[in-house]
This record gives structure tokens, C-alpha cells and sequence, in this order.
């Protein structure tokens, strides 16, 4: 019994010694030094102007000297762009590890000039930067120094747009008949809606005017179905209880439709419809735009020529009609100033039921 107890006595005093030798092992820690920060080196070439043509060609490559952390360590990189050089809102371009450099197309270029609010067709200052890191927690970040180029961007039209055709609508079944647009959702670029007259009929919905795909239907009356020019056409969207007003609406992020009957007995019945701004060919003076004569309440402009600058809608009644948010949005009464930011021809489309509106872009 004795020589039991001596033993375990023994084996204690071995792990207490091991638990001791191993919290006092230092041997095996990372320690890093105060890091030298990368140094980005100047561009060979500082003027770069941007083509919509070729946009996967590569134009422009970022070189820099490692950041130096006084170990053999694997250093994260991310290359931000900014529109000043205090990179007062910057973006982030790309991450990359154990690298010294980085190729950017053109496409990436431009969409980075975009996403630090450059404008389009003109010269403008662009900086870069790289901050270096270490580990997965991103830690002991240093900075480098910043670097100047100019750029002319193209610009980047990043939404899609559809409208409506079938006999329920006002264009029939002609796929190029002045067929009525559907309204983006300003804040949910992948929710489009059109509230208004739908005769007893069906309807499907296009992509492109004059061309029949790729074009949107449903097979079960829930789902969206569309044929890209690959497969076969889809069911049509039939109107649910007969002639009337609905609001019709396509959910892409869900890939629903829904159609919801809407009361427009109060509406008001405008007899014309305007616009005017410094965006629009008069500017202050209203350009009369038409009314959609399957639904009076819708109203269009095609192809009228626009410039940066505002635009609103002028009722007959002179109210003013507009928002702040560009290409798409709801207009309300007094409601501000519709941005046009990019100079093309447009169609206008406008509702005066819901306020909705869309500018879509012709050439870009």
C-alpha cells in the first residue's frame, strides 16, 4: 500500500513539472517587430482612358515592395482606390496574400471608378493605396504610401430592363410596338412592378424591344420562367379575374410574380404630362411627353436626348413631380430633383398612379 502511495506522489510531482517546463516555454511564440510598411511604386503610365470595347484586356498593374514584419510571415494585401487622397470613403479593389502586385482589367478598372463616384466620359483624379496585414484576424495593418492617376471611365449601365407584350396589354403580341416598361424598384434592383390597365388576356415580358428572347413567362403560375434563346418559350402570365387594374409584379431575386387588383376609381385624370430641367433638351421650359392610349395614366418619351443634370414631371394641373434617386424611382409631389447622370438617348416611362418611373438608356 505504502509503495502505491509513493508512486503516486511520484507521478504528481512529474506532471506538475511538466505543466511548469511547458507554461514556461517561450520558445515556439511569433513575435513580430514594428512592420515596414509596402511602398507602392508609381505608375509608368498615369493617363488611362477606359474602352467599352475590349473590357477583360488587362490595363493597368499595381507593383509594390513587401511589408516587412521581421518574421517569414504570409502578408495579406488589400488594394483600395478612392476619389481624394485622404481616401475619405474608399473602396476595396482586392484582397490577395503573398503577393507583390496585381493586374486589373478594364472592365474592373472602370467598375472601381464607378464605385468611388467618378463620373463617366471625363478626366478624373484616382488614388491607391495598399494596406498590408497579417494572419486571419487581420491584424498590425500597415499602410502604404499613396499614388495618383487619372482616368476616363465608360460608363457602366448595371441594370436590366424588361416590358410587357400579349394581348392584355396595350403593343398586342408585337414585340416592338411601343411596349410598356416595367418600374425598378429604386431600393431592390431585382423587383419590378407595373400598375395598371390589363385587358382580359395574357402577357409575357421581353428583355430587349423587337426581339422575342429572352423572354419571361411561367409554367406553373408561381414560378418565373425565362427561354435566353437556349430552350423552349415559356407559359404566359394570364390575367387572374378579368379586365382591370392590377399592380403586376416580378420578384427575380425570388423568381416570383404576383398580380394584386388596384383601386384607381380616386385617380386623377391628368389630360397632359411634361418635363422639364436642366437634363431634358428646354430645360426650364416643359417638353410635352405622351400618353399611353391603352391606359391613360401611363406616359413615355422615347428616345428623347438627355444630358447630366435634373429632370422632373409637370401634370397639367403644374404640379411637380420627382424623387432623388437616378434611372428609377417614386416620384412624389414636390419631391426634389431626378438625377440624370450619364448624357444618352433615353426612353422615359412614367406612372402617374404610384409615381413610379424609369429612365432607361438607349446606347450604353
Amino acid at each position: 500500500m505504502k509503495n502505491i502511495q509513493k508512486i503516486s506522489v511520484l507521478i504528481a510531482l512529474a506532471f506538475g513539472l511538466f505543466l511548469f517546463n511547458s507554461c514556461d516555454d517561450n520558445a515556439d511564440l511569433f513575435e513580430i517587430s514594428s512592420p515596414t510598411a509596402p511602398v507602392l511604386s508609381e505608375l509608368l503610365i498615369t493617363q488611362i482612358e477606359l474602352d467599352a470595347v475590349n473590357t477583360s484586356n488587362p490595363i493597368m498593374t499595381l507593383n509594390w515592395q513587401d511589408a516587412n514584419y521581421g518574421q517569414q510571415a504570409s502578408v495579406n494585401y488589400t488594394i483600395q482606390f478612392s476619389s481624394d487622397v485622404d481616401f475619405t470613403t474608399p473602396i476595396v479593389a482586392s484582397n490577395i496574400n503573398g503577393k507583390n502586385s496585381i493586374t486589373f482589367s478594364v472592365n474592373e478598372l472602370n467598375t472601381s471608378a464607378g464605385n468611388v463616384g467618378l463620373p463617366p466620359f471625363k478626366w478624373n483624379a484616382m488614388y491607391a493605396r495598399i494596406i498590408a496585414s497579417i494572419g486571419t484576424q487581420v491584424s498590425n495593418e500597415s499602410i502604404s504610401n499613396v499614388i495618383q492617376f487619372d482616368v476616363n471611365p465608360y460608363f457602366n449601365y448595371p441594370f436590366k430592363d424588361y416590358y410587357l407584350v400579349g394581348d392584355a396589354t396595350a403593343p398586342g403580341w408585337n414585340p416592338d410596338n411601343t411596349n410598356p416598361a416595367l418600374f425598378r424598384d429604386a431600393d431592390n434592383s431585382k423587383k419590378y412592378t407595373y400598375t395598371g390597365y390589363f385587358a382580359d388576356g395574357h402577357v409575357k415580358v421581353l428583355e430587349i424591344l423587337g426581339q422575342w428572347q429572352p423572354q419571361w413567362g411561367t409554367n406553373d403560375g408561381t414560378s418565373l420562367v425565362v427561354n435566353d434563346g437556349t430552350g423552349s418559350d415559356p407559359g404566359t402570365f394570364a390575367i387572374p379575374n378579368g379586365a382591370g387594374f392590377y399592380t403586376f409584379e416580378m420578384d427575380f431575386g425570388a423568381n416570383t410574380f404576383s398580380y394584386t387588383s388596384y383601386d384607381a376609381s380616386a385617380a386623377t385624370d391628368f389630360t397632359s404630362m411634361s418635363v422639364q430641367g436642366s437634363a431634358t433638351p428646354s430645360g426650364a421650359t416643359p417638353t410635352a411627353i405622351n400618353q399611353l392610349a391603352h391606359d391613360g395614366h401611363i406616359w413615355y418619351a422615347r428616345g428623347i436626348h438627355l444630358v447630366p443634370g435634373d429632370l422632373q414631371f409637370i401634370t397639367n394641373t403644374s404640379a411637380v413631380w420627382a424623387s432623388t434617386t437616378s434611372f428609377s424611382g417614386k416620384a412624389t409631389e414636390n419631391g426634389g430633383n431626378i438625377p440624370v447622370v450619364v448624357e444618352d438617348d433615353y426612353d422615359v416611362w412614367y406612372n402617374d398612379l404610384t409615381g413610379s418611373y424609369i429612365l432607361i438608356p438607349l446606347n450604353l
